[in-house]
């Protein structure tokens, strides 16, 4: 199996997923907190379906020895197209691709453990994280010649970009939806040792 079309059905069944485990978790955590922890995960989920899941339709046969056997280094090289909802490049893609999960990341961070500073200080760990997430992704499609996809350093390069942009964004984000806040008697209230929303 593959295509765009088998992407976009998995993201909307995994994203019909993540909302309704946000759904239970909105009642004690809040709708801003369940949503960023959720909406991390299903980010996730999206970037391994765009990039596991052969783009061309299901391949065939692929044999082995027909694969690559190494990772492409031209950085920047030739780039095919991206699909048709992103026309302007694969580049562009890989870049819009990570840049919610690292945005999702730094505010996921903040919900979870209710203190936004530890988000700030766990912002680089969230970059090293999606960088090694990108990079395990690329040794997938290096190893398995059955995806038909190939291994390119360009890919990595333009995701961990993306993940670094969204990361400056979700940084940015947190005193906007300070995603750390839960629900008390039906009012946002903030935890009793944290500060009052301000950075």
């Amino acid at each position: 199996m593959g295509g765009v079309g088998v992407m976009l059905l998995g993201a909307v069944v995994s994203g019909l997923v993540c909302l309704g485990v946000a759904r239970l978790l909105a009642p004690r955590w809040g709708w801003v907190p369940a949503l960023v922890v959720t909406g991390f995960v299903w980010s996730l989920t999206v970037v391994a379906l765009v990039t596991l899941i052969p783009y061309g339709g299901a391949p065939g046969w692929v044999f082995a020895e027909d694969r690559l056997p190494y990772c492409s280094t031209d950085i920047g090289g030739p780039a095919p197209d991206g699909f048709w909802i992103f026309p302007s490049g694969q580049r562009l893609l890989n870049m819009v691709l990570f840049a919610p999960s690292g945005a999702l990341a730094v505010l996921a961070v903040a919900a979870v453990t209710r203190r936004w500073r530890v988000a700030v200080l766990l912002a680089p760990a969230c970059w090293l994280g999606l960088a090694a997430y990108s990079f395990l992704i690329e040794l997938v499609q290096l190893e398995l010649a059955r995806l038909d996809r190939a291994c390119d350093l360009t890919d990595w390069v333009d995701n961990v970009l993306g993940a670094t942009l969204g990361l400056l964004l979700g940084l940015a984000l947190l005193p906007v939806l300070r995603p750390w806040r839960r629900p008390v008697e039906g009012k946002e209230a903030l935890p009793a040792k944290d500060s009052p929303g301000r950075l």
